[in-house]
């Protein structure tokens, strides 16, 4: 695509890195095949190739963004699918989130939009706010029908039925691994997904110190900054970044990581790309150091138990796990088990991580399904189900339904907010797929799959 952006617009580091990818986009529309925006709308200004058309004359006539180019950049899930299909490598998530900072800036929303992006963006990354307000919004669930506003009925809906007590297993700390060591890891505990279901890290801990890695909770590590930066609120996302890049680093001088652990897709995708967003601040080495070393779990426990792309184990790792107090091979609750698994966008396309999560399932003795159009978006996408929640229902209902009419006995995901958005349309039991690893090597059955709850505090600590 021929741009026409002056030398000194190019000075901007954030234009000159939409000029290189507007330059890279050849018009040729793969991308609206697998857009899901586009699949259920319908107009091209809905597709990516439609609104990099809108990106790019915003940008290099320096204009302020109008509402139709507003609503059409909002519209987009960010789901990256487009990314896996173009032929010619074009970074859409570069190009819309730059687009997004300078709509931030640039363009005052109707004061309904500014109040409720605040309210987000003062709540989401803050476990317990976000508690609080789940609690009040359970209170005022029954109520939701009379709410004017859909958002605000999509804010209310959102509140699950139960609230998880608090996870001391999240508090700043260090688990000793339960078999010889083989590396040691900070884990990132995130933000809502305290607040929503502590299951998950409590799981991961089990499951990674069960394989010989040392898990640390860093001090002072929180929220990715993934909610506000998809909001374009570059300052508090960068805000809430830099302090787990400055958490990290510090455990990364003092005793050493071998890996950083995300369980939460849309965090991963973030925090992987730390070293573009810092390129241009001071602390850019430390980002791409943190970024160098970050891993979705499957990674890891792809690495600790040397599996190959086939699900084989290497017969050192074989004969390893047999010694730990993970349940032999042959005699797991899991056979015969179907498993829908549900491939987030941010991990098969922000993090082109497709097989692992497949692979480690099918190991562990789940016969895994998939279900058709994997490759679109379930409509959660971060704060997307409750910004724009007519789309992401529309996309819900057919992602229920794909996955539904496989006739799973349990659906797993890799991300919290997939989990919620799915499991609100769903009869089917939801869980993450760490949950399911952990169970097939020797931790407690999923709560979700048995109404209980595995013991918090049984994890061995260091510290």
């Amino acid at each position: 695509m021929q741009t026409t952006f002056t030398d000194e617009q190019l000075k901007e580091p954030g234009t000159a890195r939409a000029n290189e990818i507007l330059r890279a986009c050849v018009h040729c529309g793969f991308c609206t095949a697998t857009c899901p925006t586009y699949q259920v709308l319908g107009d091209e200004l809905d597709s990516p190739r439609g609104r990099i058309y809108l990106i790019k004359d915003m940008l290099e006539n320096e204009r302020v963004p109008d509402a139709k180019t507003v609503k059409h950049i909002d519209r987009c899930l960010s789901c990256l699918a487009c990314m896996t299909t173009c032929p010619s490598g074009v970074h859409y998530m570069h190009l819309v989130d730059h687009a997004r900072d300078y709509i931030e800036q640039n363009y005052k929303r109707p004061f309904s939009d500014r109040a409720l992006r605040w309210v987000l963006a003062q709540i989401l990354p803050y476990p317990m706010r976000f508690r609080i307000a789940l609690f009040g919004a359970k209170l005022g669930r029954p109520f939701a029908r009379f709410m004017p506003d859909a958002r605000l009925r999509a804010m209310l809906e959102m509140a699950p039925k139960e609230i998880p007590p608090v996870s001391r297993n999240d508090d700043p700390q260090t688990f000793a691994p339960t078999a010889p060591k083989r590396m040691r890891v900070a884990l990132m505990t995130g933000c809502a997904q305290k607040a929503l279901n502590t299951d998950i890290n409590d799981a991961t801990i089990r499951l990674l110190t069960r394989l010989g890695a040392e898990v640390v909770v860093a001090e002072g590590a929180g929220c990715c900054g993934a909610l506000t930066h998809h909001m374009g609120k570059t300052t508090e996302s960068h805000a809430t970044a830099a302090k787990n890049i400055k958490a990290w680093a510090r455990e990364m001088d003092d005793g050493g990581l071998d890996a950083i652990v995300i369980n939460t897709s849309g965090c991963g995708t973030t925090i992987k790309d730390y070293g573009h967003m810092f390129r241009n601040e001071p602390l850019a080495a430390d980002a791409a150091r943190v970024a160098g070393i970050a891993r979705d779990v499957s990674e890891v426990v792809m690495e600790l138990t040397g599996t190959d792309a086939q699900g084989n184990e290497w017969q050192p790792a074989r004969d390893w796990i047999a010694g730990t107090d993970a349940r032999p091979l042959h005699d797991r609750p899991t056979e015969g088990m179907v498993v829908a698994y549900h491939a987030a966008c941010s991990l098969q396309h922000g993090q082109k991580i497709k097989t692992h999560p497949k692979t480690l399932l099918k190991k562990a003795g789940f016969t895994i399904v998939e279900p058709a159009d994997a490759h679109l978006c379930c409509g959660s996408a971060g704060t997307y189900n409750l910004m724009q929640p007519e789309i992401s229902q529309q996309l819900k209902a057919r992602k229920v339904r794909t996955l539904e009419a496989k006739n799973p006995d349990v659906i797993a995901a890799g991300n919290i907010g997939c989990m919620m958005q799915i499991g609100s349309g769903s009869a089917v039991p939801i869980v993450h797929s760490v949950e399911l690893l952990d169970w097939a090597w020797g931790g407690p059955k999923p709560p979700a799959l048995s109404n209980g709850h595995p013991q918090k505090d049984a994890i061995p600590r260091l510290r």
